[in-house]
């Protein structure tokens, strides 16, 4: 059912592209995704990732119906998608006959360093009302703006997974320490077509005449979307899959 809405929602987009859109919009955005919740601060706590590394650019299609004066109809679609590895921090893997194990790496070398990769990705398909305070006619056309979206993502986790609640005591010439199981993972969420979560967004921006039927558009926006993890990744907490993002992009006028 949730997949229909968002097939749906983009017919929509392309309909009201062809039929009543009275400005075409191209945007390229930099994101920077929120990536809070049990599942990235685990993450951030146990890898080398940093925040920083999952910020990127993104692209933006947008069709814009005039209503009033003032107010309009903007339906659009955006994609984001990064796909990064790290490896674990302060922990050594080494080769055993019945399994790999982590060691504090503090102590010991290592056979390898236990990492994976984390492929993220999201699309929003929005429908929002705009707001030009000022009308649309000006050297400077602000606005303002929000609605809601359907979301499709997906999460993948590949590589080497340390399992923390599964400790071991490994005892050698220097004495004991505490070791864990390494084990290959091959977790997703979203396989195929993705998941679909439902959210909103709030935006404003500035658009400025460069040409008769051209503008030039500065805009920030903020997306919040809750996720649920249930499947790869069951028993995690929901995490939000939105987050802030700053734009340039062109308007063309019809």
């Amino acid at each position: 059912m949730k997949k229909r809405i968002a097939i749906g929602l983009l017919a929509l987009i392309l309909l009201a592209g062809a039929a009543s859109a009275n400005i075409l919009t191209f945007k390229i955005n930099y994101f920077v995704p929120r990536q809070d919740g049990e599942f990235w601060n685990i993450e951030f706590q146990n890898m080398n990732f940093k925040k920083s590394n999952f910020q990127d650019t993104s692209f933006g299609f947008f069709y814009e119906a005039f209503l009033t004066k003032e107010l309009s109809l903007v339906l659009g679609v955006e994609t984001y998608s990064k796909n990064k590895g790290a490896y674990y921090l302060d922990w050594v893997g080494y080769q055993f006959d019945d399994g790999d194990y982590a060691f504090p790496a503090s102590d010991f070398d290592g056979d390898f360093s236990p990492s994976h990769t984390i492929a993220y990705s999201a699309t929003p398909i929005q429908a929002s009302i705009k707001f030009t305070p000022f009308g649309r006619r000006g050297k400077l056309i602000p606005y303002i703006g929000g609605g809601v979206n359907a979301t499709l993502w997906s999460l993948r986790m590949q590589g080497d997974l340390i399992d923390f609640s599964d400790e071991y005591t490994y005892e050698d010439d220097y004495g004991q320490v505490s070791v864990y199981p390494i084990y290959p993972v091959d977790a997703r969420e979203g396989a195929s077509f993705g998941k679909l979560s439902f959210g909103w967004q709030a935006f404003g921006g500035l658009m400025i005449p460069i040409a008769n039927r051209l503008t030039i558009d500065f805009g920030g926006q903020y997306l919040s979307t809750q996720a649920k993890l249930t499947q790869g990744f069951e028993g995690f907490q929901s995490m939000n899959i939105g987050g802030f993002q700053f734009s340039i992009g062109i308007n063309y006028w019809f």
